[in-house]
């Protein structure tokens, strides 16, 4: 197994080529990671054909999210295995991954500390069943053009003892197979979907130039600068200057051990790009032409909800403590120490003249909730959001879910992505790859 110094030098310029889709004309090609119900493929459509995927829940037996991507999508390779088996096969030649220009994922945010993924004698030794190592894995094997990956916003300064941390040990270790990434914490709200929903999107480019200006890439030039126009925000609403710039140039360990020790706040901003080891991070804010959608625009006629979504007036009196406002005095279980709650109320009903909250996993269910979203329909009556509701919020085509329970619909709902917000990045991309490195897959040994 080669060393952390030494994997960058194992890379190697390969010849352009015309994208490894096919013949000219045809669709650059992409695989999926952790896909969910196909959340990124659904936003690929038009601009990638997916030509392998993997999906697979730990701890439950049925593969809920897996049956359902399998009933929309009958081309391409689709494996419903453990990401850890999947690799084994791979380290024994069992299974490969064919030829593609672009890697996708969405994956849970996790502790990506190397401590127990880091041999001393030998390097970074990828170990199996965190979920980072295992896209690094891959990367590492495939080496794919580019790379377009999903998290919530928290990663950037996680974990809480050491702000930023995490992020910067994926940023070093995609730098490390010479890999040029940008980030952008994505309000989908503000590109003209209606949902708020927060999330970071990753964007590596193969590539050994090095920027002139990035400054210049991060509001206009780069892959998510065009997708996803943006200019700079005021630094007095900002807090922090125009531009930061650091260095990465450490080992993975040794970033694991020190970086954001002692840190109030995480040294990258809401974007920025790192470029060789050289990171660049500014807060901006969106520019966006398109016209906004509403909460109301998605709800089905009221009419036509089943009454189960209504909510009974025996249930009222819990809802709405819920979702008010409160201030408790609770003790702490593991130390004992009384200490005081509070927490602001959240507006009930939701209001439908702006874009809606979040949808969370916990979305489905009777049950009162302080984060279940809420809407009042012309009669007075309140009701939950039903399924087809959740689906439009994220933008999958209605009954997408359909065939397993409400609840379940729901949690997958919460699990995904604004899949609009992924079409806008595929269309830029899709340009970047009218030429690309052979996609031919290769070991490092």
């Amino acid at each position: 197994m080669a060393s952390v110094t030494d994997i960058k030098d194992l890379w190697i310029d390969r010849p352009m080529t015309r994208h490894s889709g096919g013949p000219l004309g045809t669709k650059p090609r992409a695989i999926e990671l952790f896909a969910g119900v196909g959340g990124f493929r659904v936003g690929l459509k038009d601009s990638f054909d997916v030509v392998w995927s993997n999906q697979w829940e730990p701890s439950t037996k049925r593969q809920d999210a897996s049956d359902i991507y399998v009933s929309h999508f009958s081309d391409g390779e689709h494996i419903c295995q453990d990401i850890d088996d999947v690799l084994t096969q791979m380290d024994s030649e069992e299974m490969s991954i064919p030829p593609h220009d672009l890697l996708v994922g969405g994956f849970p945010c996790q502790d990506y500390s190397v401590a127990r993924v880091l041999n001393q004698a030998a390097g970074l030794a990828g170990k199996k069943g965190v979920l980072w190592w295992s896209i690094y894995e891959i990367l590492k094997r495939y080496k794919p053009r580019f790379i377009l990956l999903e998290n919530v916003d928290r990663l950037l300064k996680s974990p809480a003892t050491q702000r930023g941390r995490d992020f910067a040990i994926m940023l070093r270790s995609l730098s490390l197979l010479g890999y040029r990434a940008e980030w952008r914490v994505v309000n989908a709200a503000h590109y003209g979907f209606p949902q708020r929903r927060r999330r970071v999107f990753i964007v590596g480019q193969l590539t050994r130039e090095r920027l002139d200006d990035p400054r210049g890439y991060l509001l206009n030039d780069g892959i998510l600068a065009r997708a996803l126009p943006v200019e700079m925000l005021d630094i007095a609403r900002s807090g922090r200057s125009s531009m930061e710039d650091f260095s990465l140039d450490k080992g993975l360990d040794e970033i694991s051990e020190t970086f954001g020790v002692g840190h109030k706040r995480s040294m990258f901003c809401n974007a920025g790009v790192m470029d060789g080891t050289d990171v660049h991070t500014a807060d901006v804010t969106p520019i966006s032409g398109e016209p906004e959608k509403y909460l109301r625009d998605i709800l089905l006629p009221h009419d036509q909800v089943d009454d189960s979504f209504f909510i009974p007036e025996s249930q009222m009196a819990a809802w709405e403590r819920l979702k008010g406002a409160k201030k408790e005095t609770r003790i702490h279980r593991g130390s004992g120490t009384e200490y005081t709650y509070a927490e602001g109320a959240i507006a009930f009903p939701d209001p439908l003249d702006g874009p809606s909250r979040t949808i969370l996993t916990g979305e489905g269910g009777t049950s009162p909730s302080r984060f279940k979203h809420v809407v009042e329909a012309p009669d007075g009556r309140l009701r939950r959001l039903t399924p087809i509701e959740m689906e439009r919020l994220n933008g999958f085509p209605d009954d997408w879910t359909k065939g397993v329970s409400d609840g379940r619909r729901a949690f997958l709902m919460g699990n995904a992505l604004v899949v609009g917000v992924v079409d806008k990045i595929g269309v830029v991309l899709k340009e970047e790859c009218a030429y690309s490195y052979d996609s031919t897959p290769r070991r490092l040994s």
